[in-house]
C-alpha cells in the first residue's frame, strides 16, 4: 500500500508540470503510468506520443525556413562617416560605415599586441589610441562610445 500511495504523489506534479509543456502528451502519458502493470497497454500508449513527436520535428524546419532569409543591415550603420584626424591616423582618412571603423580598429589592436593579457576585454592604448580614447585604458565596451565622438 505505500507503493500505492508514493505513485500517485508522483503522478501528480508530473501532470502539473507536464501541461505547462505541452498538454495533449502529457494527458497520454499519465494513462500509460496508471496502465504500466498491464504489459500490453503500455507500449500502444508510449508508440502513440512517438507519433505526435514526429510531425512536431516536421513543423520545426518550418520555423527555420522563415529566418533564412538575408538580413538587410540598418541604413545608419552603412552610412559613410568621416574619422577625425586623431581616428584617422589609426583607420584611414576615407569615409567609412561605422562597423568597418570598428573592424579597422580591432585590427590594429590586434596587430599591435594592445589587447591586456589577462583581462582580454580591456585594450591598452598607444599613443594613437590615447588620443581617440583619452586615457591610457579602455573597455571594449566604452570604445564604441569614445569612437562616436570622433566621427562626422
Amino acid at each position: 500500500m505505500a507503493t500505492a500511495k508514493k505513485a500517485p504523489a508522483k503522478k501528480a506534479p508530473a501532470k502539473k508540470a507536464a501541461p505547462a509543456k505541452k498538454a495533449a502528451p502529457a494527458k497520454k502519458a499519465a494513462p500509460a503510468k496508471k496502465a504500466a502493470p498491464a504489459k500490453k497497454a503500455a507500449p500502444a500508449k508510449k508508440a502513440a506520443p512517438a507519433k505526435k513527436a514526429a510531425p512536431a520535428k516536421k513543423a520545426a524546419p518550418a520555423k527555420k525556413a522563415a529566418p533564412a532569409k538575408k538580413r538587410t543591415p540598418n541604413a545608419a550603420f552603412m552610412k559613410a562617416l568621416t574619422p577625425s584626424a586623431a581616428l584617422a591616423a589609426v583607420v584611414g582618412n576615407s569615409p567609412l560605415p561605422r562597423t568597418e571603423i570598428v573592424s579597422k580598429l580591432w585590427t590594429y589592436i590586434k596587430k599591435n599586441g594592445l589587447q591586456d593579457k589577462l583581462n582580454k576585454r580591456m585594450v591598452n592604448a598607444d599613443a594613437k589610441l590615447k588620443e581617440v580614447f583619452g586615457k591610457a585604458q579602455v573597455s571594449m565596451f566604452e570604445m564604441a562610445g569614445l569612437i562616436g565622438k570622433h566621427v562626422k
